[in-house]
């Protein structure tokens, strides 16, 4: 084994924790695999002869990557706040096969859609330093040159970050995956039947639900808050000849809906008490046709 090949197979078992931690920083699969790559051609750069921590280094040099893709994103404001669905985690559902390991490193620490959503709300420092120390225990005296602060410092704001999150408060789904399937499934049973009170009745009173169409469909891009508001639109756009395929959406009860065998929409559901607190929903043609459904044996047939 030559040197460049040692040091790929070192850099490949430290690959699943970079994409986990570059996910939860940035919420876009390509982004984060983006980033892993641009940590893999510096390390190849630098070569590892004098890293004496590989993971560690790594690690540094993917949040680091990250905290400047995020400034960059902030000072172009490219998403409406309130209406951008961050990338989805989509897996088969445990009765319909085991997930990829990729997609198990991804969830090794699960994380909804709903917190990502929240981070988007952090600035990037506070992100930074919720994420490392809060998801990955990094200590303070790692995290702080990367933010260029003093460990004192960095803890505040992870401190700030924690509060904000504890504050905009992401739910917490039922951690039985079989209510969470039964409620999803009465959910699309209502809708294709017409019966609005079923639907409303399986919603929370303040449920969110969050439509993204992207640059592509921007009229179908919308919040939607309240069961009955809710529950209307699901009627509206109910369609008898789509074909709804069950499936993990960050690790809950979710579904890929198909049309001609193309990928429509994607939509994730919180649910907690067994009632449907969140939907999120990705419409954007766009968006789908760059979505790594492979695993659910989708094809787009465009």
């Amino acid at each position: 084994m030559d040197e460049h090949e040692w040091l790929a197979e070192r850099f490949e078992e430290h690959r699943g924790h970079l994409r986990a931690v570059a996910y939860r920083m940035l919420g876009s699969v390509h982004e984060a695999d983006d980033a892993v790559q641009d940590a893999w051609l510096r390390l190849n750069r630098s070569g590892a002869s004098d890293i004496e921590n590989l993971g560690g280094w790594l690690t540094t040099v993917v949040a680091r990557i990250c905290l400047n893709m995020l400034r960059v994103r902030r000072t172009r404001s490219e998403h409406p706040i309130g209406i951008h669905v961050p990338d989805p985690i989509i897996s088969p559902d445990q009765v319909a096969g085991p997930r990829q390991p990729e997609q198990e490193a991804l969830l090794a620490e699960s994380v909804g859609l709903a917190l990502i959503i929240v981070l988007d709300t952090l600035t990037p420092a506070e992100r930074l330093t919720f994420v490392l120390h809060d998801m990955f225990d990094l200590p303070f005296d790692e995290i702080a040159p990367m933010v260029d602060r003093s460990p004192a410092a960095a803890r505040q704001l992870a401190s700030r970050a924690r509060r904000r999150v504890r504050a905009l408060g992401a739910p917490v789904p039922d951690a039985d995956h079989i209510v969470q399937r039964r409620v999803v499934d009465a959910f699309f049973a209502a809708a294709r039947s017409g019966d609005f009170d079923a639907l409303v009745a399986l919603l929370d009173p303040d449920i969110v639900m969050r439509a993204d169409g992207g640059a592509s469909r921007p009229q179908a891009s919308a919040v939607v808050r309240g069961a009955p508001a809710v529950a209307r639109r699901a009627l509206m756009f109910a369609q008898p000849t789509a074909v709804v395929r069950s499936a993990l959406v960050n690790g809950a009860a979710g579904v890929v809906i198909t049309a001609g065998d193309r990928p429509i929409s994607v939509m994730g559901f919180t649910v907690t008490n067994e009632r449907i607190v969140e939907i999120y929903a990705i419409v954007d043609p766009d968006r789908l046709t760059g979505l790594d459904l492979t695993a659910l044996d989708i094809q787009d047939t465009a």
